[in-house]
């Protein structure tokens, strides 16, 4: 098996998410508001992935000592460097993470939700209790859950491929032309950050990001046949995840367009 193989045998998930229904249930600001204040979360655990990755395959502990694998070390300090500090709109450096609060913020999209959340994260010293006692919708926690037991887990290659399938490659262009759609029917609503942000995505993941998180899943799985059907068991779960938090904000939108 290859990631090519892996690319296959998950299209059909790939298909559902980019045919999903909501794309175009997105039509007001609102609905924009909805969207963002669900999908932040996945924002958030993009970035834990991401950490739980280069604890795993760098030295980030005193005494430091070299991790064995060279290329797979520079591929994650590369795709964290980006991730965690990366140029914004005007120029400062900011996680990804933090654009996307700022670009809510700027649109008008409520951040009060994603911050209690990390509060109770933070106090509760355990994100599954976190999670649990949260009042996110259960696509949203099941999201969540899934990704965090997999890096509880510990298996790089098991992290990895939930970092490298169906996350974040998936979503910028679609929501790009959406956001421009919505610049040009909206104009006052500010939406440059976010759409910096979606932009920064796209050229990111397909020139850099990428292609060194596939070669990443390539380096940690070799020729080990019970790695790749691992990557390919959890990469289809991922997938599967993301069309719940897909249907969970759909669902939202239109009980807030009933109640409307």
């Amino acid at each position: 098996m290859n990631i090519k193989t892996i690319n296959e045998n998950i299209q059909p998930q790939k298909d559902i998410l980019l045919q999903h229904p909501l794309y175009k249930k997105v039509q007001t600001i609102d609905d924009l508001h909805h969207f963002l204040e669900s999908h932040v979360y996945a924002v958030w655990d993009f970035m834990s992935l991401l950490k739980a990755l280069q604890s795993k395959l760098t030295c980030t502990t005193t005494p430091w000592f070299a991790t064995s694998n060279p290329e797979i070390r520079y591929l994650i300090n590369e795709i964290v460097l980006a991730e965690e500090t990366d140029l914004t709109i005007d120029g400062h450096r900011q996680s990804h993470y933090e654009m996307y609060i700022e670009a809510m913020e700027a649109c008008g999209a409520n951040t009060s939700e994603v911050a209690h959340f990390l509060s109770e994260v933070h106090s509760l010293q355990n994100i599954f209790v976190a999670i649990k006692q949260s009042a996110l919708h259960p696509n949203i926690k099941a999201f969540l859950d899934f990704t965090f037991r997999v890096i509880e887990e510990g298996k790089s290659h098991k992290i990895a491929a939930a970092f490298t399938f169906g996350r974040e490659d998936l979503i910028p262009s679609m929501f790009t032309e959406i956001l421009k759609n919505f610049e040009a029917n909206f104009p006052a609503t500010d939406l440059s950050k976010l759409i910096y942000y979606f932009e920064r995505h796209i050229e990111l993941d397909a020139d850099e990001h990428g292609p060194m998180a596939m070669q990443m899943v390539t380096e940690l799985c070799g020729t080990d046949a019970q790695k790749w059907k691992d990557v390919e068991s959890i990469s289809i779960e991922a997938l599967e995840k993301r069309i719940g938090l897909w249907d969970a904000i759909e669902e939202t939108i239109m009980m807030n367009v009933a109640l409307a």
